[in-house]
């Protein structure tokens, strides 16, 4: 896990973040235990109250569960949950930025779309 101290993104929000790229990669499984705010805190060297902030973050979106007196949990499901939040607000914020700017610069949907498959077909 990695954190970027000097981006305009909040830390805990990074954290959160972080830990959903961990369970996306399979590094964390469903039904697992999440990482402590202790121990996320020590390997990135922030306040707990920031982890456990980022930590609370993904009890919000759904993605961990919380029992009182044990270890927060990935929620069955959590994959496609996080799945469907970065399609509809991170992907979908970048495709609007994308079609916004290509508009300005007078490239038309065909164009635009063209530039999308050859860019999937170099990698």
């Amino acid at each position: 896990m990695k954190i970027d101290f000097d981006n305009v993104v909040p830390i805990y929000i990074q954290i959160a973040d972080a830990i959903e790229d961990d369970i996306l990669t399979g590094k964390l499984k469903e039904g697992d235990n999440c990482y402590s705010q202790i121990t996320v805190a020590k390997e990135l060297n922030v306040n707990p109250a920031t982890a456990a902030k980022g930590i609370r973050l993904l009890v919000d979106r759904g993605v961990l569960d919380k029992v009182r007196g044990q270890a927060m949990t990935i929620k069955k499901g959590a994959v496609k949950m996080i799945k469907k939040r970065k399609i509809d607000e991170e992907l979908g914020e970048r495709i609007t930025m994308l079609v916004r700017e290509a508009e300005k610069l007078g490239i038309g949907e065909d164009e635009l779309i063209d530039k999308l498959r050859n860019t999937f077909k170099g990698k």
